[in-house]
């Protein structure tokens, strides 16, 4: 929804070149929804066990709330549209995000979209993050509706994988990462931008 992976992207190439352990955006891409515990260990695994990860993105944060302070979060394309489709047709909707709550409510309200969900499940909520279940299925049961009965809204193959392992219908909206061909089988619709599926609800 917040077009937050670019700047994050950004500015992790930059400060992991600054402390000598260069990180393409190509190899960020891999770790795209996932929670931190679980990109880490993808880190390490590539780096090693000295690359400095937690002190990398804490320059990263620092970097990100500095700008957001100054310019608030951008939208993804079409969100607007798909959040006001939404509320004309009284349908509730959850954020599920791999962020810690705190972190989370900062983002939302930097992007002017505090008060328009429903619920909120976060990383720190959960005993696993993307690609488990968990958090897709703690905010079904938020919105007090079945996995089946709703239909989740991904961009990054971890959250993709999340959703399918819920139960719940699966939209891809097209970003930074591709998903690779027999997980975009496993999708219920695939959309270019958020005012694309907005269209689904008529």
């Amino acid at each position: 929804m917040l077009d937050t992976e670019r700047m994050e992207t950004d500015l992790y190439v930059t400060v992991s070149r600054e402390l000598g352990w260069p990180t393409t955006e190509e190899f960020l891409r891999t770790t795209i929804g996932l929670s931190e515990d679980s990109a880490e260990s993808v880190y390490r695994a590539e780096f090693g066990a000295a690359y400095p990860y937690r002190k990398i993105w804490r320059k990263v944060r620092e970097g990100l709330a500095e700008t957001a302070e100054r310019r608030g979060i951008p939208h993804r394309p079409g969100l607007a549209a798909f959040l006001d489709r939404l509320a004309a047709l009284k349908i509730p909707a959850a954020v599920a995000t791999s962020s810690v709550r705190e972190l989370a409510l900062w983002k939302l309200e930097k992007g002017g979209i505090a008060g328009r969900f429903a619920a909120l499940a976060c990383g720190d909520e959960v005993g696993r993050g993307k690609p488990a279940p968990d958090i897709f299925l703690l905010a079904a049961r938020r919105l007090g509706l079945e996995p089946a009965d709703c239909i989740g809204f991904e961009d990054s193959p971890a959250g993709l994988r999340g959703l399918v392992s819920a139960g719940i219908r699966a939209v891809f909206i097209k970003d930074l990462a591709e998903p690779p061909p027999e997980l975009l089988r496993s999708v219920w619709r695939r959309c270019g931008d958020l005012a694309e599926a907005a269209e689904l609800f008529g």
